[in-house]
This record gives structure tokens, C-alpha cells and sequence, in this order.
């Protein structure tokens, strides 16, 4: 039923064997060793108050009532369960003959494979709408109007965009909500690179959301930018009757362990240490060390792709991936060349734009360089 993911069976494993790793989209962090379990950038933080939940840690985050949070085990859970409630909220559909039943689902291309995927194992076909190269990728509400269908059952966008790394501005966002409202579907917008940035927004996380819009799911983990993987913890923002459609899915699959969860809560505590006492040295330490290695390796990645002309491609502002394309070699080219000198990067085909490939740098700053210098070399080798 469902199908396979490419990217994530293709990926997996590689980041541990490669030598230098460009293909990590996700700010790593060091891991505990042995048999333990507590991640080492979380041992010394505080943890909050024993009657402060992870909801309304996060709920306090995005300004929103604990009824509009669903605690998951990582934001492609979350987007598993935005679907399946999207799906399962259209009461109109249930109701029709199976011919006429809406199971349509509209992704922007190039595109997280995931986000297709998932979909597509419910039995939905994916329509797409495309963020083209020639304006940088950029969000286009207008494109998503016209690939909307009476079918439509939900639309799926990344902010960041994933795999360009573009981020769409507040107005952008409520003009693609206005959209997915008139059609009356949800907007799901995973936003688990929204926080990447040098400098702090003022939103949750400190990156640009789209909880508070009309019809918008949105879905975020403490993985990419926290660097916590190991925790698989995520969540899904919306609307209260769609985060009790999710939460009943929720109960067909495995959820969130206990103690992720109790490790998630020193996380966000931490972080609404860092919003309320910005200037407080002490505080957010993840956000702070999280940011200062957006900021350098930004640098260092603007300034690879500006010195070959062997590229071409668009990084953008505060972010440390971009999606490129080679002068003469197409993705998987490039990804084979740089595999065999022990260089991990992405081709695109698992964007599904196979002349391209995302370059990303979510190690520290001293192991992103060795990783550039390295795949210089393969790409001179060309």
C-alpha cells in the first residue's frame, strides 16, 4: 500500500560512512555514548516545572491553546497524520460513491519525496505545482490556485523550501491560506527549517509561521534545527476539531516515547528561557549555538557557490543548503563522483528534478569546510 521512500532508504546510513557529510540537512549535534540516552547538549539544561506539559510548552510558543498542539514522534509523523485527518475530515466524501470520493493531493515540485509519498499510500493521487529556478523558488499562491481541483483534499508546502532552502514571507503564507480556504482544505506547511536563520525572528522558534492562518496545519520537530534527532519528537499546530481528527488517527500507529518526551520539555524550556531573557547569556543555549552555526556556515556556503562557475544555484539568505545544478554533470553525476572520493551529497532525483542536487552543510563549521574543500576537488576532477 504505501510506497517505497527512496531518499530516506537511499540515505540511510550514509552520513555515519561518508567522510565528509554535505548531504545532512539537520544541525547535528554530538550524541550520547554507549548505552546513553541523554543527548550531551541537553545534560546540563534546567528542566521546567513537573506541571508544565511539552503542549503548553509549545503551545505558549505559538501563541495558541494546548487543544490546537499534537505532540508526535517526529514531523514526519506529524505530516502522517495531517494527511490521514485531512482525509478523514471530508465527512461530503465519505458519503459519495468511491468513484466520486475526493482523494486528491496537491505538493509543490521539487519536493520533500515524503510529502508524496505518504499521500500515496492513503490511495490519494498527488497533483503538483511547481517553484521553479527562475524566480529562486519562491512561494507563488497563484500557481497553487490554479492546481487546485473540486478533488483537492489538502495542500502540502515546505517554509523553508525544501530543497532550495527559500523562505516565504508572512504574506506569501496568508495568501496561500486564503487559497487552500476557498477550496476548503487544509494547508499543511511543515515547517521544520522555518528557525533556520543567523538572527532570531520574532516567531516560534524564532522563524516565520503559519499557525494562526486560516485553514493552516503546521508541523515542526525538534531534529533540524535543535539538532535532536535522536529524540523523534515533532508536532502538528491547527485548529482544535483537526489536532482531535489527528490525535484519534494517532491512536492506529506507535507514538511518542515518555522519555523523548521528558528531554523534549528541557529543550522547549529552554527556549522560552531564550525569548524571554534575550539578552541573558544563560539562556537558550540551543538557539544560540544553533544560530552562530547557521551564520558560518551560511557564509561558508554562499561564498563555495559564488567562486565556481562550474554552478549555478541560489543560496539563500541565513541558510545552510541550497539546491545546484552543475555546468556538464546532472545529480546522480555528481552524487557518484563525490561518493567514491567519500563526499555525501543529494541528488535531485529525489526532488524530483534529477538535474540538480541539494549541498548542505549541518556540520560545525570546521568540518563543513574540509567538506567543501573535498568536493572542490571532485568537481574540478569533472
Amino acid at each position: 500500500m504505501f510506497p517505497d521512500i527512496e531518499y530516506l532508504e537511499w540515505i540511510t546510513g550514509r552520513p555515519e560512512r561518508a567522510d565528509h557529510d554535505l548531504g545532512s540537512s539537520d544541525l547535528r549535534r554530538r550524541r550520547p555514548e554507549g548505552e546513553g540516552v541523554v543527548p550531551p547538549a541537553l545534560e546540563d539544561l534546567p528542566a521546567p516545572p513537573s506541571d508544565v506539559g511539552l503542549d503548553a510548552l509549545l503551545a505558549d510558543a505559538y501563541g495558541v491553546g494546548t487543544e490546537n498542539v499534537l505532540v508526535t514522534a517526529g514531523a514526519t509523523h506529524a505530516n502522517f497524520l495531517a494527511v490521514a485527518a485531512a482525509f478523514d475530515g471530508d465527512e461530503e466524501a465519505a458519503d459519495d460513491d468511491e468513484e466520486s470520493r475526493r482523494e486528491r493531493v496537491l505538493v509543490e515540485k521539487p519536493g520533500y519525496e515524503p510529502l508524496t509519498a505518504t499521500p500515496q499510500g492513503f490511495g490519494a493521487t498527488v497533483d503538483r505545482f511547481r517553484r521553479t529556478p527562475d524566480d529562486d523558488y519562491a512561494l507563488d499562491p497563484d500557481r497553487i490556485a490554479g492546481a487546485v481541483t473540486d478533488a483537492t483534499r489538502c495542500i502540502t508546502v515546505t517554509n523553508r523550501h525544501n530543497p532550495s532552502g527559500r523562505l516565504s514571507d508572512r504574506e506569501t503564507l496568508t495568501a496561500a491560506s486564503r487559497v487552500a480556504e476557498d477550496a476548503g482544505v487544509p494547508l499543511l506547511v511543515d515547517e521544520v527549517y522555518a528557525p533556520f536563520d543567523g538572527e532570531r525572528g520574532d516567531g516560534p522558534l524564532g522563524g516565520p509561521t503559519a499557525a494562526d492562518l486560516p485553514n493552516a496545519v503546521v508541523t515542526n520537530s525538534l531534529t533540524k534545527f535543535h539538532g535532536l534527532g535522536s529524540l523523534q519528537v515533532g508536532w502538528l499546530v491547527a485548529d482544535e476539531s483537526f489536532v482531535e481528527r489527528a490525535r484519534s488517527v494517532g491512536f492506529h500507529v506507535p507514538g511518542v516515547a515518555g522519555p523523548s518526551v521528558a528531554l523534549a520539555r528541557r529543550a522547549l524550556h529552554d527556549e522560552r528561557r531564550r525569548s524571554e531573557a534575550p539578552a541573558d547569556a544563560d539562556a537558550g543555549r540551543l538557539d544560540g549555538d544553533s544560530r552562530a552555526r547557521i551564520a558560518e556556515n551560511h557564509d561558508l556556503l554562499a561564498s563555495f557557490v559564488a567562486d565556481r562557475d562550474d554552478l549555478h544555484g541560489f543560496v539563500a539568505p541565513g541558510c545552510t543548503y541550497g539546491f545546484l545544478a552543475h555546468e556538464s554533470a546532472d545529480g546522480d553525476e555528481i552524487a557518484e563522483a563525490a561518493w567514491e572520493a567519500g563526499v555525501l551529497v543529494v541528488p535531485g532525483r529525489f526532488f524530483a528534478d534529477a538535474d540538480r542536487f541539494r549541498l548542505s552543510l549541518g556540520r560545525d563549521p570546521s568540518a563543513a569546510r574540509a567538506g567543501l574543500d573535498a568536493f572542490g576537488d571532485v568537481l574540478d576532477s569533472l
